[in-house]
């Protein structure tokens, strides 16, 4: 259940990363992930999450054609 949710939370956590994806119109859209604050996130940049009580490091990605916040499996640095 926890899983689904943190999928949820990711996809809803990613706005439309930094690759180009072309609309059935023949336009050419800027793909992107956005963090916390709404700020953009270009694709592969990684950053330290907090979802459901779990922190972890993840990376923007594409999957899909959607971008996508993908755990890296490492921990995130305390300083």
């Amino acid at each position: 259940m926890h899983m689904k949710k943190l999928a949820l939370f990711m996809v809803l956590l990613a706005a439309p990363l930094s690759a180009d994806v072309t609309s059935p119109s023949g336009k050419t859209q800027d793909c992107y992930c956005t963090d916390k604050q709404g700020k953009r996130v270009e694709l592969g940049e990684v950053r330290c999450l907090s979802v459901g009580g779990r922190v972890f490091m993840a990376r923007c990605e594409m999957s899909l054609n959607n971008p996508m916040w993908r755990e890296t499996g490492e921990s995130c640095v305390a300083s």
